[in-house]
């Protein structure tokens, strides 16, 4: 059983440690929050609490590290683990720019260890589907994706809309599309908190000349968690707000008849809904990193995708920052 440590005990890495916890010998638990760990020592009796990120990493028998501190610390923390020789799962986005995600990767290459981004909903069963009916035909050829991510908060001082809600969405465009982009643009505003954008817009067109759009809004009446993909032959939409119909296929595309002389036309057929597991995301992504230590499947390839988000992430901000206001 991997002995694991995690450093940062707040809304969603409470979510981590109880996974974590289920699934492994969850050793330390790190957090400069006097009051989180005296909560955190109640509940998880085993851990040994720390303020000390470096304590934690002195253990000699701690084999991997969970990072989920905010969003600045994470390349810092990650480094100083894969440096301790703990193979590491650090949350999304694992570092703020591209050169800082390669110094990452090429530390854990080189000492043959485990660097896994927490890229979510590439572990929700709906987004496999989509992967599978795209990777098998069912839709032909792909046109576009975009997608929708928008709610009335939680509104962030620190973390504009782009870097808080777009690494979700973008981490499954580039998943679903297997490439990355050849052009990008963003464009927001910031109506609340000056510096911090609200609303973002951005765009992307690949070398295969697939677009895909991603709405990102912590400003609008709305909670919407979809994506759209616009094939030639079929149309798939995975709306996370549903329930039960998480994925619905529309057999609906354009087409040319032979009497048309070639005028396109539209045609519409069933529409269906297949069931999906409910397995939950955040087990099935905890799990995957405790294989990926043991030493089953590719240590690097979460790493290599995690390495393309942060890129693409990094010229939407720089696009964002250099947009007319």
């Amino acid at each position: 059983m991997t002995k694991l440590g995690q450093a940062g005990l707040g809304a969603w890495g409470k979510n981590l440690a109880r996974n974590f916890d289920e699934l492994t010998d969850l050793a330390w638990l790190c957090d400069a929050d006097e009051t989180r760990r005296q909560e955190f020592a109640a509940r998880y009796p085993r851990a040994r609490l720390t303020a000390d990120f470096e304590e934690l990493l002195a253990d000699p028998e701690l084999e991997a590290v969970v990072v989920a501190t905010p969003v600045v610390t994470h390349y810092e923390l990650a480094k100083l683990a894969l440096e301790a020789g703990k193979h590491v799962f650090v949350e999304k986005p694992p570092a703020m720019r591209g050169d800082e995600m390669e110094e990452l990767y090429d530390l854990a290459e080189q000492r043959g260890l485990v660097l896994m981004p927490g890229h979510l909903l590439l572990y929700h069963p709906a987004v496999n589907k989509l992967k599978s009916l795209i990777d098998a035909g069912e839709l032909g050829d792909v046109l576009c994706v975009y997608s929708n991510r928008q709610n009335l908060g939680v509104i962030r001082k620190h973390e504009n809309a782009l870097l808080s809600l777009g690494v979700h969405d973008l981490s499954v465009i580039l998943h679903l599309l297997d490439e990355e982009p050849s052009e990008v643009w963003a464009h927001g505003n910031a109506f609340l908190t000056p510096g911090v954008e609200d609303v973002v817009f951005c765009y992307l067109r690949f070398p295969s000349g697939k677009i895909a759009h991603m709405h990102l809004s912590w400003l609008d009446p709305h909670k919407m968690r979809k994506l759209t993909v616009v094939g030639k032959e079929k149309m798939v939409v995975f709306d996370d707000m549903e329930l039960e119909r998480k994925v619905t296929i529309y057999e609906k595309g354009p087409w040319q008849p032979t009497h048309t002389y070639g005028e396109w036309q539209t045609r519409t057929g069933d529409i269906s809904s297949p069931k999906i597991p409910s397995d939950e995301p955040l087990r099935l992504e905890c799990r995957h990193f405790l294989d990926l230590v043991a030493g089953e499947g590719d240590p690097l390839r979460a790493a290599q995708d995690g390495l393309a988000v942060v890129r693409v992430l990094e010229q939407l901000q720089a696009s964002l920052v250099a947009a007319p206001a």
